[in-house]
């Protein structure tokens, strides 16, 4: 007994969940040993917590099962969601209000002024998630330094708030002229407002996104107020469903930018977790890329909706702080809504499992952008799902075991399948194998052609690059997407299907903070600077405690978003932390001088230098994370599971390949392409002529010798 209470003690056991649009993964590791083990089940739409305590019920039944009667000591619970991404899509969020300076209500209704299609007659434009007859007016003004010029008085914001008591809304957003230099009539109406209704769900522009262009910064709040309560109340269910099972574990939530942070931190900035699940691929594969000395990557992360992909370069993959969420057509830059968040520079490049093919205006056969999710999904699943699917085309291809989805769990229907695939092959007079390769070809280009530009617009060769490839679909189509970009090696992490839930494992906790105050470097006030750096790092420290990290080692740094004066586009500078004062001018000022260049090739004469966007990160340390089976899927000897006919693209017909049980393959192992490697949670499907290796942490490298 004292021998299992110690191991009790001294062990720690992590748990990951993701949930994505088809399926919810979870995954937990038990340090010290980095002994993993998986579950994975369908998500449920209707609660998405249901299908969180299904996998985490699993998952501690494995781990209790594996260590007989040592109960797990459960320290964390680490949670990615698309909560925040569907409610936008689906436009189920909260009834939301708006407070703005007097004259500026139209703001959310002009947007850009921009065509996203010039040719398109029949033009749609993203509705804004604000009415106009719920905006309110403050009649109150500050200049662009922050000074005010028209004071914000108690019967104005009476007057707000009599307005605000008509309009019968969950949230508010307010979003006031010039708020990113001076939060102070901001915090004058949110102060007002929560004490008038207590309930209401507050969100401020200098909180969320405290950066120049009005309308994305009006955006990016109304965005984060209309989300806010579902989310908070979410994760107050959430927590208490964790709290079930695994009794004291906080509750941690990943963000876009890489990180996690606390729940009450979430449910406060929820507009952060709009891109948390393909983070988490991301940061599995940057794990993976490390642990095997490689240092150029493209993530490529496909699941049952959608693919995802990014370019990493020396272990840190690039973030953006703008981009678009819920498009009304979906891969067309401009269509969406803006948002200003820190988020891994992620490119949707394409359809996932569950998307639907069908027959186009033109009668071309076409892919997406509908998928059937996780109800009913693919016709194979046998679920009441009728469309074909990209999930039918590689199951009749033959990538895919009927009988070992889901180790089995899950029986795969080919008859239903082909059923679905033959009413596209009537119409279109082709064979159903046809059809089949056709959608699988459509998918694989249009996601190559895609990563292909996303890895030109970042400066790269992508055959100087490996793809690392998670998600339960990515390692079945990755070979294939990477020899059309010429991409030689092709790297499939442990427990890929999985993968995300790694990368949530690996995080860091983090924090962003950002303050714009377009000013040219030689007239910057360098006390002001300063004093703003200093209180955004102490709230900034305040949120990585409440994440757990406040006895970690920290790193922070000092950013920077710089330009030469009159110039549209901004540069981004980035310098470890230091003393702020005068002195710090000239790092600022070569360091921006070396990153013009390294774009543009030249500086420009005689311009002045300026700064538009001050930012500050902190980060706990990176860590490199070995994982290892937790449970008996590792074998001896090898386990050959047969041969089976699939299809194969260059040589344009069915041949018969070895199929091997993957995690009966030990380090070392080495195969010829063609072959498949099945496991439970995702297969990796060799279609071409290849060397395949196991490398020392169960990562498949593919060598591709055939490009053409």
């Amino acid at each position: 007994m004292t021998k299992a209470k110690t191991k009790t003690t001294r062990d720690r056991l992590r748990v990951a969940v993701d949930i994505g649009g088809t399926f919810t993964d979870g995954l937990a590791v038990i340090t010290p040993g980095g002994r993993i083990w998986v579950s994975k089940t369908l998500t449920t739409p209707h609660d998405p917590g249901e299908a969180v305590t299904t996998v985490m019920a699993d998952l501690l039944k494995q781990v209790a099962a594996a260590r007989g009667a040592v109960k797990p000591n459960v320290t964390e619970v680490v949670h990615g969601t698309t909560l925040v991404t569907n409610t936008l899509i689906e436009r189920k969020g909260a009834r939301t209000g708006l407070i703005v300076t007097k004259g500026t209500r139209d703001v959310l209704t002009i947007a850009r002024e921009l065509r996203y299609d010039l040719y398109d007659l029949n033009l749609e434009i993203p509705q804004p998630l604000v009415a106009e007859d719920k905006r309110l007016e403050a009649d109150e003004r500050l200049d662009v330094q922050g000074n005010v010029v028209k004071p914000l008085d108690a019967a104005g914001i009476e007057q707000l708030l009599d307005g605000l008591a008509g309009l019968g809304v969950e949230a508010v957003a307010v979003c006031l002229l010039h708020a990113y230099v001076s939060d102070v009539h901001e915090k004058q109406i949110a102060a007002a407002v929560k004490k008038r209704f207590p309930g209401l769900a507050v969100s401020i522009s200098s909180g969320i996104a405290r950066e120049i262009r009005e309308y994305e910064r009006m955006s990016t709040t109304t965005t984060n107020a209309y989300v806010q309560p579902l989310v908070a109340e979410y994760l107050n269910r959430l927590d208490a469903r964790v709290h079930e099972r695994a009794s004291g574990a906080p509750l941690r939530i990943m963000v876009s930018s890489g990180g996690f942070t606390s729940g009450k931190a979430a449910a406060e900035t929820p507009i952060l977790l709009l891109e948390s699940g393909p983070a988490g691929g991301v940061l599995s594969a940057l794990n993976t890329a490390r642990n095997n000395g490689i240092d150029e990557i493209l993530a490529f992360d496909m699941g049952g909706t959608t693919a995802k992909a990014c370019v990493a370069v020396g272990g840190e993959p690039l973030v953006a702080h703008s981009f678009e969420c819920a498009r009304v057509s979906r891969f067309k830059r401009g269509s969406g809504l803006p948002i200003l968040i820190p988020s891994i520079d992620l490119i949707e490049i394409g359809a996932g499992g569950g998307s639907i093919a069908h027959i186009n205006d033109l009668g071309l056969l076409n892919v997406g952008p509908e998928s059937s999710g996780a109800v009913p999904g693919p016709a194979c699943y046998g679920l009441g799902g009728t469309g074909a699917t990209v999930t039918d085309a590689d199951l009749t291809l033959g990538y895919l075991n009927p009988d070992n989805f889901l180790g089995g769990a899950m029986k795969l229907r080919r008859d239903l399948a082909e059923a679905a695939l033959q009413k596209l092959a009537t119409k279109l007079k082709l064979s159903v194998a046809n059809v089949a390769w056709g959608i699988c070809n459509i998918v694989n280009e249009n996601m190559a052609a895609a990563a292909r530009i996303h890895i030109a617009e970042k400066g790269h060769d992508p055959r100087s690059f490996a793809m690392v490839a998670t998600g339960g679909a990515g390692p079945v189509h990755a070979v294939e997407v990477a020899r059309k970009l010429q991409i030689p090696r092709v790297l499939a992490t442990i427990a890929a299907g999985a993968g995300s839930c790694l990368g949530l494992l690996a995080a860091p906790a983090r924090v962003d903070r950002s303050w714009s105050n377009p000013t040219l470097v030689a007239d910057i006030d360098w006390g002001k600077v300063a004093r703003v750096y200093a209180e955004l790092r102490a709230d900034a420290e305040d949120e990585l405690k409440s994440a757990g990290a406040g006895n970690v080692a920290l790193k922070w740094w000092i950013g920077a978003e710089m330009r030469y004066a009159g110039q549209g586009h901004n540069v981004t500078v980035t310098l470890p932390w230091r003393k702020i004062g005068a002195v710090f001018a000239p790092a600022l000022l070569k360091e921006f001088e070396r990153r013009y260049r390294q774009l543009y090739g030249h500086l420009v004469p005689n311009a002045a230098p300026q700064v538009v966007t001050w930012r500050l990160t902190g980060r706990s340390m990176v860590k490199s994370h070995q994982f290892t089976w937790g449970d008996a899927r590792v074998s001896r000897i090898p386990v050959m599971r047969g041969k089976r006919e699939i299809y194969l693209p260059l040589k344009r017909k069915f041949q018969t390949v070895l199929v091997y049980d993957r995690y009966s393959l030990k380090p070392g192992t080495r195969l010829a392409g063609p072959v498949v490697l099945e496991e439970r949670e995702s297969t990796l499907v060799v279609p071409v002529a290849a060397d395949v290796r196991i490398l020392p942490d169960y990562t498949v490298s593919v060598t591709i010798k055939e490009f053409e």
